[in-house]
């Protein structure tokens, strides 16, 4: 199609909302852009369907909108639209516990590849910026695994927003790949961020002090990662390799911190598969060069991570027990998020030359009355970080590190980073009597 040709196409596969979700029928499988990149409109237009559809499976990584702010998760739904979670978010999550939703275990480098061949979707509902002169739509603050579905689904319909900013790098789709377009002018979904609490500015500058001018950084969601960034104003030529972007991100490189200059892989860029924070974010990397959005195939290989020397990757858990094991994904047997990229980046760095893989946590949980560093896994918990993988463990009180070391070694370290009320008790565990723990006099 030359490049005037995608002009008239575009026009007439302009539709409303109701028109385009027409085409979802009872049976189908759906795949729905997340994040900031969830299309409300389209979700919106399907829920009023409900009452005409049965057994329609959507699948999807983190869709944004808790319970009944989310459309297709308002009471009721569930009889209509089944959710089929790669990673389980606040439009989900009780459905999911309640066994009215599915959650798929998967290593987030690993779910385009699904979508090709094993999750063949029907239709995916994408959510884009305008077309460029040349007929291409942006994927904008979501890539992950988007352009994989539109590749592999019979039906696309695009929600084409004039807010999604222009991100560059492999992010794009052209109109002739889009069946239905429907036009928004919607804001995005933000996330604010706050003021570290005081736990997570001392697990954030035990940290710092593992990071070396130069290194190239993962950082996730949260209060710990966003304290990190703020302590790295005195660093020089970090890069960025990462599965998200936030607005601590953006402030480094307009500071001059984030340069990317010594990064060995994607040299000056920040290469990220998704961006989530404020609007001052977005408009930031709309068009910005210094940006490249790319499959989640491609930033969370862990042999591309590993490309990238001095890489750090800094990742959260819900508890570590005294052998390493590494539970990130649920609290027993509720499920609370995803495998995710964790396990992606830990391999990753741990190839990386210089590269330092690091576990996150504050000590503990439910307003200081249970550890998070336990004798062993609750029951029901899942390992998505093995011992074998695991290298840095961070908590408030200090670095444990666990490579190379044996049980009784890595079960010490453990203990003298865990909450001081809980060391004794962990002292007097099953797990510490049998391997002959002993932690030096405090």
């Amino acid at each position: 199609m030359t490049d005037s040709g995608w002009i008239a196409d575009y026009r007439k596969k302009r539709v409303s909302a109701e028109e385009a979700v027409s085409l979802v029928e009872s049976g189908q499988r759906l795949y729905v852009s997340g994040n900031a990149a969830t299309p409300f409109v389209l979700l919106e237009a399907l829920a009023a369907r409900a009452e005409e559809l049965r057994d329609v499976e959507v699948l999807h990584v983190l869709l944004l909108g808790e319970g009944p702010q989310n459309p297709i998760s308002r009471p009721g739904m569930e009889k209509h639209f089944r959710h089929n979670s790669l990673f389980v978010g606040p439009a989900d999550r009780e459905a999911v516990n309640r066994g009215e939703a599915d959650y798929i275990p998967v290593f987030l480098s690993e779910i385009p590849e699904l979508l090709r061949t094993q999750l063949v979707p029907d239709v995916a509902l994408i959510h884009t910026s305008p077309p460029d002169e040349h007929g291409f739509l942006s994927l904008g603050v979501e890539c992950i695994s988007t352009k994989a579905a539109v590749e592999a689904a019979r039906c696309v319909i695009a929600q084409v927003n004039e807010r999604m900013p222009r991100t560059l790098g492999d992010a794009f789709v052209h109109v002739s790949s889009v069946d239905r377009v429907v036009e928004v002018d919607e804001p995005l979904p933000t996330l604010a961020t706050g003021e570290p609490d005081e736990v997570s500015q001392k697990i954030a500058a035990h940290i710092a002090e593992l990071i070396e001018d130069g290194a190239t950084l993962q950082l996730g969601i949260g209060a710990i990662p966003d304290a990190v960034l703020r302590l790295l104003r005195h660093h020089r030529d970090l890069g960025i390799h990462t599965e998200m972007v936030s607005d601590g991100v953006r402030e480094l490189m307009e500071q001059g911190v984030i340069t990317g200059r010594r990064k060995t892989l994607h040299k000056g860029k920040v290469v990220t598969t998704f961006i989530l924070g404020s609007e001052a974010l977005y408009a930031y990397v709309a068009d910005n060069p210094a940006f490249e959005v790319h499959p989640v195939d491609h930033t969370n290989d862990p042999f591309v991570i590993a490309q990238n020397d001095r890489m750090v990757a800094i990742n959260s858990a819900i508890e570590v027990d005294l052998s390493g094991q590494v539970c990130a994904d649920s609290i027993g047997y509720r499920i609370y998020s995803g495998i995710g990229g964790q396990v992606d980046f830990v391999r990753g760095a741990a190839r990386s030359r210089g590269g330092k893989p690091i576990i996150a946590l504050p000590s503990t949980a439910r307003g200081g009355t249970v550890s998070r560093i336990v004798p062993h896994l609750q029951e029901g918990a899942g390992v998505v970080t093995t011992r074998g993988d695991v290298h840095y463990v961070v908590t408030e009180y200090g670095v444990a590190y666990l490579h190379g070391k044996n049980l009784r070694e890595r079960a010490e370290a453990l203990i003298r980073i865990a909450h001081p009320k809980f060391r004794e008790e962990l002292e007097r565990s099953e797990y510490a009597r049998r391997f002959r723990v002993r932690v030096a006099p405090r």
